[in-house]
């Protein structure tokens, strides 16, 4: 098995909403180069004592999205052939949609062929069990270790290739705030829920039931194998593919005036024309937790939570990430 990858010249401060961006025209899940440093927290996930030399940060990133080739020389985007060509000029296409509202740096678009690596799983070579407060996440092919901290539940955990480990700070914000609102009868929405880490955290803690809504076809198998490793009944979570924000039917599937939480582990950008949307499908009194916000951006996810009709009631902060959380008066 062949792959073609498009690798994408943009900035590190840009990779989020070019890769949240890329997801419009079939391009999941991106290898990211950079010259970040690494946080702490990070080291202690890599296997190695010794990082190698990143050099600099310059500011600039390379994300590759990788798609299969077929016999004939195409490539397979939602499981229909394209040429390399047709995907590459979608893509140049998207990115001068998102240089009129944001700066992007390069954007510029390269074609390569890869050897037949599976680089689907080799990235499961970084990543080892951690802690969210009293919860530890393990992934499926590691087993526990002995420690002297007993956790108050253990999580089974494997991402495939939907984004959503539990590890990022974004998503540990959001879990803390649902377990501070959940009840035995909470009906739980989880917008963009990746592999679903926050509502079948939820269910374990014991609401009642979730439904998610996520773009990318990765994301049920992803549920579908995390539900089965932690034992959780499948038939209380409900996975719908597509965008609250535009699509009638998902608008329709999600219901309205149905939900006790509402989760949004997003970016601020698209938290903003989403609320909107979301104040609908809430219960009186329910609470909207929205995350992935940059130190900055709380404000105007706030903003737009009062201008939808919530009471914004507080915003947490870890490391450079806000959560602010609004409520629907009852």
């Amino acid at each position: 098995m062949k792959w073609i990858a498009f690798r994408v010249r943009t900035k590190s401060d840009a990779e989020d909403i070019v890769i949240s961006s890329m997801q419009d025209i079939g391009l999941y899940g991106a290898q990211i180069e950079d010259h970040v440093p690494l946080t702490a927290a990070e080291k202690e996930q890599m296997f190695v004592d010794i990082l190698p030399e990143a050099g600099a940060d310059d500011g600039s990133a390379v994300l590759s999205f990788f798609l299969e080739e077929t016999e004939d020389g195409h490539v397979l985007v939602n499981d229909e052939p394209r040429t390399p060509d047709e995907v590459k000029a979608d893509i140049l296409e998207e990115l001068a949609m998102l240089r009129t509202y944001s700066d992007i740096g390069e954007g510029t678009v390269t074609i390569e062929e890869t050897e037949d690596l599976d680089w689907i799983n080799n990235w499961k070579q970084y990543f080892h069990q951690f802690w969210i407060d009293d919860i530890l996440a393990i992934p499926s092919w590691e087993k526990p270790e002995i420690t002297d901290k007993e956790p108050a539940l253990i999580f089974h955990i494997d991402p495939g290739t939907a984004f959503g480990t539990g590890m990022h700070e974004t998503t540990q914000l959001c879990i803390r705030q649902i377990r501070k609102y959940l009840t035995p009868d909470t009906v739980m929405l989880d917008v963009g829920t990746g592999s679903g880490i926050l509502a079948i955290l939820a269910l374990m803690f014991g609401i009642k039931s979730a439904v998610g809504t996520d773009l990318d076809p990765c994301a049920p198998p992803a549920i579908e194998d995390n539900l089965r490793t932690n034992g959780v009944d499948p038939s209380k979570f409900q996975v719908i593919l597509g965008n609250l924000i535009d699509d009638e039917k998902v608008q329709e599937q999600v219901g309205t005036e149905r939900y006790d939480i509402v989760a949004a582990n997003i970016l601020a950008d698209v938290l903003i024309p989403l609320t909107p949307h979301v104040v609908p499908t809430m219960k009186p009194g329910a609470y909207y937790i929205t995350s992935g916000i940059l130190e900055g951006r709380e404000d105007s996810v706030a903003d737009a939570m009062k201008r939808a009709g919530l009471e914004v009631i507080s915003v947490t902060a870890q490391g450079e990430w806000r959560c602010v959380v609004g409520r629907k008066p009852l």
